[in-house]
């Protein structure tokens, strides 16, 4: 830390340092101070509100279980279907308020293709909301 002084020397040079102690010193004071003033600036007005009692109507949307085989056959909430009734069904749905959402079941050997051909259909027909149903037990063996 440099310290100015009262000396006459020709070799006296300039203070290339910034004290920081008084910067420190106002800082802290201001944190005080506003630490203490905080509390005393929320205005809480009383007022008596009405009361009122209801309860939200939470709609949960309907979920629709699509299952593909390893064959290829299409189940529908558990029921077969051809490509055809699946996507007038996914139409209509997509239609629905809220929005269903779409749970794809699918056999570990089913070919890609097929998967992707359904999830193109789902895109295709509106249906946003579109998940993967696995067996996690099955996963740990």
């Amino acid at each position: 830390m440099a310290f100015g002084g009262f000396e006459q020397h020709g070799d006296s040079k300039p203070m290339a340092e910034i004290n920081m102690i008084p910067l420190i010193d106002v800082m802290l004071v201001l944190l005080v101070i506003f630490i203490i003033t905080a509390p005393l600036l929320t205005h809480a007005v009383k007022i008596d509100l009405p009361q009122a009692a209801s309860h939200p109507n939470l709609t949960k949307p309907d979920n629709i279980q699509l299952g593909i085989n390893a064959e290829g056959t299409l189940f529908w909430d558990g029921a077969v279907v051809t490509k055809s009734e699946m996507q007038r069904r996914m139409r209509a749905a997509a239609g629905l308020k809220p929005q269903p959402e779409l749970h794809l079941r699918a056999d570990k050997t089913t070919q890609y293709q097929a998967l992707a051909e359904v999830m193109a259909e789902a895109a295709q027909a509106g249906l946003t909301r579109i998940g993967f149903v696995s067996d996690p037990s099955r996963a740990q063996r």
